[in-house]
């Protein structure tokens, strides 16, 4: 695995070209609004095989297929458009988000296949860059890249399609939250609004790199020591979504209400000064559409404008949302703290949730 100083030395961390300027949207901002896919997927025959164990009805973060008795396959894509303009560093951020699906469901990647869009006349030298920096992720996660496929686009864009193990007796997914439980986000937000104001010209240096920090660290350190902690019931990534609208799957999948506190969402730094600037992708407006609908204010709950619109920022390779038995949530915190990342223990799950009982999905305080 190159080390960044490598990565500099052979000139792969340096590019003439603004790769931002080249597309509408960026990361995972750029992806379909959540309602639309939803309108789509429910409106799809089901399917009938004793060895899906997780499919695409229920919006998790990866199929998981049976292939033996304590064996089974943990399988995700995940492609987009660049939201930073250093080809290495777009590589690496597009490997990090395909394989934070895999580590979502508690599982281990074992290859994958590179997906690659880009314009006939455009720099195989950028290509190549891109390439690599997804390459030096792969590797870092212990993962083998055999091969792929590419087609010419104007805009372009890259990710994968990767493929893990798992035991499918030890599946994570978004639908096991049960009432008492804690939620523990184990990545700060804003990488969404940082990119946009990086793609706008108005980011500052230091907001940008810290976002490209969070954005190109593995979820691999948090799955394993969620998935080694006792009384963990659910666990999915926070992505393109955003906060809300992966919170709405977690509750809507598990049939609960779930609780956010405003205040202990941890965001980048500068993630509200560039929402103050009016750094508002497209996707935070489509993810509060999705998610908005079906949440609500606690009583005497004040939360600001931008705080808000925090909350439903789509994440480009976020961390992950946990929910696990509340007696744990102190000795997780601190293991991950450990381990060196940032997360924080952002609510409650409260109880049962019936459509149209009076109570909503997320109640914000």
């Amino acid at each position: 695995m190159l080390s960044e100083d490598e990565a500099w030395e052979i000139g792969l961390t340096t590019t003439s070209v603004r790769l931002t300027q080249q597309v509408k949207a960026g990361g995972c901002a750029s992806k379909l609004a959540p309602g639309s896919l939803a309108a789509v997927l429910s409106r799809l025959p089901k399917q009938n095989d004793r060895n899906l164990l997780v499919g695409f009805d229920t919006s998790d973060d990866a199929g998981i297929y049976r292939i033996a008795r304590d064996l089974a396959l943990v399988q995700t894509v995940d492609f987009f458009t660049p939201l930073v303009d250093d080809p290495f560093t777009f590589g690496e951020i597009a490997a990090t988000n395909a394989l934070s699906d895999i580590y979502a469901m508690g599982g281990r990647p074992l290859t994958a296949l590179s997906i690659v869009c880009f314009p006939q006349d455009g720099d195989l030298d950028v290509l190549e860059q891109i390439m690599r920096g997804g390459l030096n992720k792969m590797e870092e996660a212990g993962c083998i890249v055999v091969g792929g496929h590419s087609v010419r686009d104007a805009e372009i864009k890259f990710g994968y399609a990767v493929t893990g193990l798992i035991d499918p007796e030890r599946v994570f997914t978004n639908t096991g939250a049960i009432p008492g439980d804690a939620l523990i986000l184990t990545k700060p937000i804003g990488t969404g609004v940082i990119t946009t104001a990086l793609k706008r010209g108005i980011a500052e240096d230091s907001w940008v790199s810290e976002a490209v920090r969070s954005m190109t660290t593995l979820n691999k350190t948090a799955s394993d020591t969620a998935t080694k902690t006792p009384g963990v019931h659910a666990m999915t990534d926070v992505t393109g979504f955003g906060l809300m609208g992966h919170g709405r799957e977690l509750a809507l999948g598990s049939g609960v209400t779930i609780e956010i506190e405003a205040e202990k969402v941890l965001g980048l730094d500068g993630a509200l000064d560039a929402i103050a600037l009016g750094a508002i992708p497209a996707g935070l407006l489509a993810n509060r559409e999705f998610a908005e609908c079906v949440s609500g204010d606690a009583e005497g709950a004040q939360i600001g404008d931008d705080s808000r619109n925090l909350l439903y920022d789509p994440q480009t390779a976020g961390g992950l949302l946990i929910s696990l038995a509340p007696e744990m949530a102190d000795s997780l915190l601190q293991a991950l703290r450990e381990a060196g990342l940032r997360p924080s223990r952002i609510g409650t799950v409260l109880g049962p949730y019936a459509a149209g009982q009076g109570r909503p999905a997320i109640v914000l305080r």
